[in-house]
């Protein structure tokens, strides 16, 4: 075993030819990777496995959830004030009421926690295995009656008019072909005043060693080839992304790859100001780092000021809000 897991170390001096332009990096119009979606295909019967081969995103599961019920009530609060903050703290099903789209579903570990909070679920997934085995899950538990599943893409949802509230992307952005077509499908999918919540790796030497060389090569956690450095995002680059992103008028048609649509769409991109590190405003978009901690088997959101000094340098959460006149 230590023989494996030492090949892969002469990699780590060939970081600069291994990266991508992400600007640049789509040369097809589809997002599916073919190859991606057979390797998750081949592991669907693994995802309610908590101690197999997604482990780790059993435990990860809920600190995703707290964050997007944290990012719902700091947006109650910046609409509505802390009255209406604190009333929808209250509630346990704080997403009640609201149209959720679960982009990348897989087996539905957090498309059930999503329905779970009250949510009307629509989970969708390019994989037919995965969408099979979170169908069968769901079936039998009378609280996931608003759960929906189908075995669809970003890009091909985003041509029906149906908009939501909330659309999730976790641990998917890293396997797609083309990051900003995917973006661009994920974002025309957001109501006006909606959210994005995202979860991807950075691409920097941390998250190539932690990733792949110590979770594939070394641990054997995840099945060796489930990542590929090339096609990790770093924070800034969806930072830069929504800079300059406009959201096309509901009744306009699907977006071109790129995003960077002008005729016809809104004049105000999803972000307008950064400040120091290049991060912007929180009441516009945020990144968080998320840590494992071996010890305890846990993971751990880091703090919105430790962003800056390395926390979001392998695992980060990335929440973007869709502007209200857009």
């Amino acid at each position: 075993m230590l023989t494996a897991a030492v090949r892969p170390t002469t990699r780590l001096l060939r970081f600069c030819q291994n990266t991508r332009c992400f600007q640049s990096a789509a040369a097809s119009s589809s997002t599916v990777n073919a190859a991606e979606i057979a390797h998750f295909s081949r592991l669907s019967s693994l995802w309610w496995n908590e101690q197999g081969e997604f482990s780790l995103l059993h435990r990860l599961n809920p600190v995703r959830v707290r964050y997007i019920r944290e990012k719902l009530l700091d947006a109650t609060y910046e609409n509505k004030g802390e009255d209406a903050r604190r009333e929808l703290e209250s509630k346990c099903a704080v997403l009640t009421g609201m149209d959720v789209l679960d982009v990348g579903c897989g087996g539905g570990l957090l498309s059930e926690s999503l329905t779970r909070l009250g949510a009307r679920t629509l989970g969708i997934d390019a994989s037919e295995s995965n969408i099979g085995i979170a169908s069968t899950h769901a079936s039998g538990d009378p609280q996931l009656s608003s759960l929906e599943y189908r075995h669809t893409s970003a890009e091909q949802l985003a041509k029906e008019p149906k908009r939501f509230d909330v659309v999730c992307s976790m641990e998917v952005i890293e396997h797609v072909d083309n990051p900003v077509a995917f973006l661009s499908a994920c974002a025309q999918l957001v109501k006006p005043g909606g959210h994005l919540f995202l979860s991807t790796i950075a691409r920097t030497p941390l998250s190539y060693f932690l990733t792949i060389f110590t979770a594939e090569y070394v641990l054997r956690k995840v099945a060796v080839g489930t990542h590929t450095y090339s096609k990790f995002i770093n924070p800034s680059e969806l930072i830069s992304f929504f800079q300059t992103y406009r959201s096309l008028p509901s009744s306009s048609s699907y977006p071109t790859d790129s995003g960077h649509i002008t005729s016809g769409a809104s004049p105000r991109p999803w972000i307008t100001r950064t400040y120091a590190h290049g991060l912007p405003t929180r009441s516009e978009a945020e990144v968080r780092g998320i840590v494992y901690i071996p010890w305890n088997g846990e993971w751990k959101l880091m703090s919105r000021s430790s962003t800056p000094w390395g926390a979001a340098e392998c695992n980060y959460l990335f929440w973007v809000r869709r502007p209200l006149d857009s």
